[in-house]
């Protein structure tokens, strides 16, 4: 019942931010025009658009099998694109992409991949992807910080709230043993203030638990080769979904702004709403468009540009990751369970 309410929770809320949004973005606009000038686009320059989001879900995919196989975890590559479908669905649609990993562990789970493995697994991608925004975010300061006048605060927000991520989940990832007694801390205080019940059996279960999640983390510090990839290809993953913004900007046949400041401007919209209690960063993320991007693309194209990018950047994503998380919501763990009804 508790979970239903939650969902009916999201649902509304997600809802009433698109409202918002929607209201924010267009109100006084003049609609007809906004789509006659998306009408003039060379749709062929958004096929790749189209690509790199898809690349962008298949990166963290061949990231959870590769993590996966190097502590001795054999699972599919494609239901590893399941899992990372999930991921980004649950992510889209729940304030600060808290459902993500969450649900991402419970699919795992039901592959009978343990959860202290699929945590540190996910914890691993997690602090990458946060570095890889930091380094951006610094990058940007030297490199495009004209651009961000307007928008300055939410992304400076964005970094510091990054930064102090990062350092907390590093401590946990690479600090086993304070882990484990932060772990098991809460877990004594919760039953001392009646939230759970005391058993014996809950305990020595996190205890094991902590032990197999310290076993992954002492394994990925002895292996940096490992961490050294996965920077890599999260770095590749990461920029093919900014990239997205670089296809639209070719699609309306402008000129005169390189790859390399249009994606590093669709990353400092990143950095800033990554940390956002909004679901996929609706609302902040077009307002931020807007600020930052009208040198790029001019007054004319600037919300037709916008429209585009984030079509492409989340709403394609969102709806690509749906599709594929009914797909696993029937296929991941089916085949062990038809197996024991068989049996």
């Amino acid at each position: 019942m508790e979970s239903k309410k939650k969902w009916i929770f999201n649902i509304i809320f997600l809802l009433l931010i698109f409202a918002a949004t929607f209201y924010g973005v267009f109100h006084g606009k003049d609609m007809g025009q906004i789509v006659d000038i998306i009408k003039t686009v060379n749709p062929f320059w958004l096929i790749p658009g189209v690509i790199c989001v898809i690349i962008f879900i298949w990166g963290e995919s061949i990231i959870i099998h590769y993590l996966m196989h190097s502590l001795g975890i054999k699972v599919k590559k494609w239901t590893c694109f399941l899992f990372s479908s999930v991921g980004f669905f649950f992510s889209c649609i729940t304030p600060s992409a808290s459902g993500g990993q969450p649900a991402q562990v419970y699919y795992m789970k039901k592959e009978d991949i343990p959860i202290p493995i699929s945590t540190m697994v996910l914890l691993i991608i997690t602090i990458i992807y946060k570095m890889v925004l930091v380094l951006l975010g610094i990058a940007l300061v030297i490199f495009g910080h004209r651009y961000l006048s307007d928008a300055i605060f939410w992304f400076y927000l964005g970094m510091g709230l990054n930064v102090v991520c990062v350092a907390i989940m590093v401590v946990f990832a690479f600090h086993p043993n304070f882990a484990k007694s932060i772990m098991i801390k809460g877990h004594i205080l919760l039953e001392r203030i009646h939230i759970l019940k005391h058993r014996k059996s809950r305990a020595k279960k996190l205890v094991q638990s902590m032990d197999q999640y310290r076993g992954a983390a002492v394994y990925l510090q002895e292996n940096k080769k490992v961490l050294i990839v996965v920077f890599l290809i999260t770095m590749v993953q990461r920029f093919a979904l900014f990239a997205a913004t670089w296809f639209v900007y070719l699609a309306f046949g402008l000129k005169g702004t390189s790859a390399f400041i249009v994606i590093l401007l669709q990353g400092s919209i990143a950095v800033a709403v990554d940390m956002l209690p909004l679901p996929g960063g609706m609302g902040i993320s077009e307002k931020i468009f807007l600020d930052i991007f009208l040198p790029v693309f001019g007054s004319m194209l600037l919300l037709p540009g916008m429209v585009l990018s984030r079509g492409l950047g989340y709403y394609t994503e969102l709806i690509l990751s749906a599709i594929f998380t009914i797909v696993a919501n029937f296929t991941i763990g089916r085949k062990k369970k038809s197996v024991v009804e068989k049996c």
